[in-house]
């Protein structure tokens, strides 16, 4: 027993000198910050007991109420917040290797954005293009699907702003797992291989407490980085509150004016240790989000899994939100998206749908349930909303009730001091909506409109476009796996079926593998 304290204190030492000298203080003459916590020493524990936490699924996800259809009429306006966020699509096919996945988890609108769209490039001034597309709907041929599309304009490679990366790294023991800590290391070489001479990065690790691991250095200096990324071990609670402050201090001692600064937090969203409520780290988040530092949040691991957390945090932070369940994955995030995922070129992007209550009896919005603001919030500039990335697509989908149906809507009393009456435009059948969006260009604080009117031309869903088509899957996958209410008689088959009909070119296979996933939940779902 002598001997094994023995070699645990000398293991310790080791550590703590290795962490002095691949960090420290080095190169920031503002302020010292401390250097990464040490590991606490991990007491051996009956197999079992309470403290063994991989006997036990503590995963967490927040409740989704599904959007249900609004009576046009008394109910015209449909306001919500982009969403380029895609860790549900991820996480789902994580579950789906062995069992089917919480409906909580199955966030439609993420699913359906996991994918890249063929819509045209933007031409004029605005930073993107908006595409719209109305057919009939795949799992209730009486209803109708309206289908909007932004597509990002790409960067210019020869005029790429600098960027100033913090990594924070959560270190603790629930991090340990080779699916975690082990795989994030390998993940953010990736992320390193796509760095240029005028980059930098920062290494903030915390467990039990946050500490400086790596100071600002140039991505040029791959080695250094490396050495400080491989030497980072897992032990100790979770002081993710900490972790957060501190990384945001480094990101802002070493912002670089007009360039892309953003800290990347990893982490399993377990937090345990000072500032760890969902609540305060909101707050935290929203208050350091003033100083136009972006966040990536990237979720790993499974068993004590805190989705809601993170996708909270990530709402709140001006960031996007990815699950990393394989190394694949990080080639996606990291690798081939990576420009779209790190450089933002369009912030506060709402969109507001204005339906005619002469076209239109009812509609949803399918997903976004997280995302959806309230109708005064579209010309707020101070009320926040999600951000495009460089070359990024968004999609959106609403369901539709046409007029002159004989499906019955829940409606409210009939006022009695107001009547509505339809105006001429209305009327005249011509408009089955108009899309409002705004936008704010990355130097202003001042959003910008743009209004696009949706003529009421229907087609059938054989005669729509392939971008139509396999998003349709996509939403219809999601309302099996949700077992949502408003899934018709959609089934697996069908959605295969779709899925294969429209993968259109698919480079690097994503839509191919969808179809396979769909194969394993059909042969899950008893």
């Amino acid at each position: 027993m002598k001997t094994k304290i023995f070699f645990v204190a000398l293991f310790f030492q080791l550590f703590a000198w290795s962490c002095h000298h691949t960090g420290g203080n080095v190169g920031l003459q503002e302020k010292a910050y401390p250097p990464a916590p040490e590991p606490p020493i991990i007491h051996e524990v009956e197999e079992g007991t309470a403290e063994d936490e991989h006997q036990h699924n503590t995963e967490e996800y927040d409740l989704i109420r599904e959007n249900e259809f609004l009576d046009a009429k008394q109910n015209p306006l449909s306001t919500f917040s982009i969403d380029v966020d895609n860790a549900s699509y991820s996480n789902i096919r994580r579950y789906l290797d062995y069992e089917m996945p919480p409906v909580d988890a199955v966030r439609i609108e993420e699913m359906i954005n996991y994918f890249s769209y063929d819509y045209p490039a933007p031409k004029d001034a605005h930073p993107f293009s908006l595409s719209t597309e109305v057919a009939a709907a795949p799992w209730n041929a009486e209803h109708l699907l309206v289908h909007i599309g932004m597509q990002g304009k790409k960067l210019d490679l020869d005029n790429l702003k600098a960027s100033n990366f913090v990594f924070l790294i959560d270190c603790s023991g629930s991090m340990s797992d080779t699916n975690k800590l082990p795989l994030l290391k390998k993940s953010l070489r990736i992320l390193l291989d796509q760095l240029g001479q005028e980059d930098k990065v920062a290494i903030v690790a915390y467990a039990g407490a946050a500490g400086l691991v790596l100071p600002s250095t140039p991505a040029t200096e791959k080695r250094k980085i490396l050495r400080a990324l491989d030497k980072l071990d897992a032990g100790g609670s979770t002081a993710g509150g900490q972790g957060i402050q501190l990384a945001y201090e480094v990101a802002k001692q070493n912002l670089i004016p007009g360039g892309n600064n953003r800290v990347i937090l990893a982490t399993d969203g377990d937090f345990n240790v000072g500032v760890s409520s969902s609540a305060d780290l909101v707050r935290l988040i929203e208050e350091k989000r003033k100083d136009d530092i972006y966040l990536t949040i990237c979720g790993l691991g499974m068993g004590n899994y805190k989705d809601g957390r993170m996708e909270q945090i990530s709402n709140a932070g001006n960031g996007n939100y990815f699950y990393i369940d394989d190394i694949r994955e990080s080639e996606k995030v990291f690798g081939r998206e990576m420009r779209a995922n790190m450089f933002t070129i369009a912030k506060d992007v709402k969109m507001q749908v204005e339906f005619n209550p002469a076209t239109v009896k009812a509609y949803r919005l399918i997903g976004y349930e997280n995302r959806r603001l309230a109708n005064e919030d579209f010309a707020d500039d101070t009320k926040d909303a999600g951000e495009l990335g460089a070359g990024h697509t968004v999609t959106a989908l609403y369901e539709i009730i046409p007029q002159g149906s004989s499906e019955e809507v829940r409606t409210t009393a009939n006022l009695k001091y107001q009547q509505t009456s339809l105006s001429k435009q209305a009327i005249s059948g011509q408009d089955l909506l108009t899309l409002k969006l705004r936008y704010k260009p990355l130097d202003s604080e001042k959003s910008i409109l743009l209004e696009e009117i949706v003529a009421n031309m229907t087609k059938s869903f054989a005669a729509s476009s392939q971008n139509f088509q396999f998003s349709a899957a996509v939403a219809g996958f999601g309302l099996l796996l949700r077992e949502s209410q408003f899934k018709g008689d959609i089934t697996y088959d069908r959605v295969a079926s779709i899925a294969r009909g429209s993968l259109g070119e698919d480079p690097n296979g994503d839509r191919a593998d969808f179809v396979q996933l769909v194969r394993k939940a059909s042969l899950l779902d008893d």
